[in-house]
């Protein structure tokens, strides 16, 4: 009775605490359905976009490179550099999901954004299966659901809130970023290094369209690593 109870807890404190995520990723996945559609995607592979992929920064890359016309293997690499972050979170998580059962792991690590990594770190007295699955479906219900009615109605809408919902997904970076860079002066300085190397890399029109971003990724990512991790150490 006392574990029903507990669980019955955990539902609504991650039901409570997942709205602002909803409430946030409802409008930019309908910008991305309806950026999906103007691409000229299939109803059908935009929403397995959002079902079985679940990564926002990377399907609207992955929509740019292919209008782009850049091939799908350096589309699939720059994905997978641009979501190794999740790796790391997942593996930071596994600490505390010590009495979660294993069949609950990979489901609990594909429902783990960065939205919900930073909900579940501010919130680990109520880490257990209940809290994080139901704060993680909710979550994304919301960016699935939102993908589909964006496709099909976004076009309806006016063009000055078609405009508004393209910057949600930067909006909600920015949200993520400046707190991290008020903490610590590297992640201030990581993250102007690394605007500066991609913006010299796509100027500089030698590489291949979509390669920038994968160098981009692997050259901000070594130098935060050596310089600025060992500068936190010392």
């Amino acid at each position: 009775m006392e574990n029903r109870q507990k669980t019955k807890d955990s539902i609504k404190d991650g039901m409570r605490i997942a709205l602002p995520i909803v409430v946030g990723y409802f409008p930019v996945a309908m910008a991305f359905g309806l950026l999906s559609k103007n691409t000229l995607m299939s109803f059908r592979d935009t929403s397995l976009l959002s079902i079985m992929v679940y990564a926002g920064a990377s399907q609207f890359m992955a929509i740019d490179l292919l209008a782009a016309g850049v091939n799908m293997g350096s589309i699939v690499l720059a994905t997978v550099l641009l979501n190794l972050r999740h790796t790391i979170m997942s593996a930071s998580l596994a600490v505390h999901l010590q009495g979660i059962s294993r069949k609950l792991l990979p489901i609990i690590a594909f429902g783990t954004t960065d939205e919900t990594f930073s909900i579940i770190s501010f919130n680990k007295d109520k880490v257990n299966a209940a809290f994080i699955l139901t704060l993680n479906t909710l979550a994304y219900g919301s960016w699935v659901l939102g993908t589909m009615i964006g496709y099909i109605i976004g076009e309806i809408l006016p063009i000055s809130l078609q405009s508004s919902l393209g910057i949600g997904l930067y909006a909600m970076f920015a949200a993520l970023l400046s707190p991290e860079m008020g903490k610590s002066k590297n992640v201030l300085y990581l993250s102007i290094i690394s605007a500066a190397i991609y913006m010299g890399l796509f100027y500089s029109n030698r590489f291949g369209s979509g390669w920038d971003i994968i160098l981009g990724i692997l050259i901000s990512s070594i130098i935060g690593v050596v310089f600025f991790n060992r500068g936190e150490r010392n």
